[in-house]
């Protein structure tokens, strides 16, 4: 069995990951395992920026966002000569194994590392909700409670003023966070990668709601980088009763003290990892699926394809 193994975090920080890093560390201990944290990801593991890690520097972390170890990407960990170096900073701390955190970018990483003869565990934080193989990510619940109290929000002001209010948040190349607000928050209108976006069939919506509908307000959210918002709100302006507004989220969505839903997902993981070091597992990918935690083949995981979410999306409709 292992003797040594480190925790890192990387890509995007997550509400949660804190959390995670805690129970990495403590469940370790707790099997008397000696414990390492890694500064700022990859890059931190390139550069051998590599620190011991006791019960006490994990303390009152798991109410605070973001990662006390620090997040960074590193394009170039993509070659071999980065990870190989990696690996071999590992190895002379005589540290057998890895838990990364993170999202694909993270997985891949730890796949990737797995080839030199590291044991790594990899676990999904991204308030994108993107690693698929797992319902939920860390991070993504207290995300989406972030998103949820904005449109809250603006929905009073926007009914006050008989606008539309188009809300821009992140997930470029997922939409669950949308999706998920739009929803939950009974927005008129989601807009997703995985939705078609039609902008005359989004007008014609507006308009329908407004004459018929007789709505004093709309709300249309939107995943990022997928149109102008700006543009949009004018356009909606121009061409509907509704005065058009745009609101973008930004990283605002990824602060915060982490919910007590991703407080207790991430805290399973980190305690699940070390017991799948301990029962000498490598290169697995951590998942929750109905409510169950479950690993498998980091690259199996990262080769499947994300749920359809179709039927949320006639749920959406059917409610407006």
């Amino acid at each position: 069995m292992i003797k040594k193994l480190a925790v890192l975090t990387s890509g995007g920080d997550a509400p949660g990951m804190n959390a995670a890093i805690r129970a990495v560390v403590r469940s370790a201990l707790a099997a008397n395992l000696e414990v390492f944290g890694v500064e700022d990801g990859y890059k931190g593991l390139w550069e051998k920026r590599i620190n011991p890690l006791i019960h006490r520097d994990v303390s009152d972390i798991i109410i605070k966002g973001g990662t006390i170890l620090g997040t960074a990407r590193l394009p170039e960990f993509k070659e071999a000569a980065v990870v190989k170096q990696a690996a071999e900073n590992l190895k002379a701390l005589n540290i057998e194994a890895l838990v990364a955190i993170g999202g694909d970018g993270t997985y891949r990483g730890a796949a990737e590392l797995a080839n030199y003869g590291i044991a790594c565990i990899a676990l999904p934080a991204s308030i994108d909700n993107d690693v698929n193989g797992s319902d939920y990510c860390i991070g993504f619940d207290t995300a989406l409670n972030t998103i949820i109290e904005a449109i809250d929000k603006l929905r009073d002001t926007s009914t006050s003023h008989h606008r539309c209010s188009i809300v821009e948040v992140m997930g470029n190349h997922c939409g669950d966070l949308a999706l998920f607000a739009g929803l939950s928050s009974g927005a008129e209108i989601v807009i997703t990668p995985e939705s078609a976006y039609d902008e005359k069939e989004v007008l014609e919506r507006l308009r329908y709601y407004d004459q018929t509908k007789k709505k004093r307000h709309a709300i249309v959210v939107i995943a990022e980088k997928l149109v102008n918002v700006e543009d949009l709100a004018l356009k909606i302006t121009e061409n509907t009763t509704f005065s058009g507004r745009s609101t973008v989220l930004g990283h605002i969505q990824r602060g915060g003290s982490p919910s007590g839903f991703d407080r207790v997902l991430a805290t399973r993981m980190g305690d699940y990892a070390v017991t799948l070091l301990k029962e000498d597992k490598s290169s697995v990918g951590i998942g929750i699926l109905n409510n169950q935690l479950v690993n498998q083949d980091i690259n199996a995981m990262l080769s499947l394809v994300k749920p359809d979410r179709q039927g949320i999306y006639d749920l959406q409709k059917r409610l407006v």
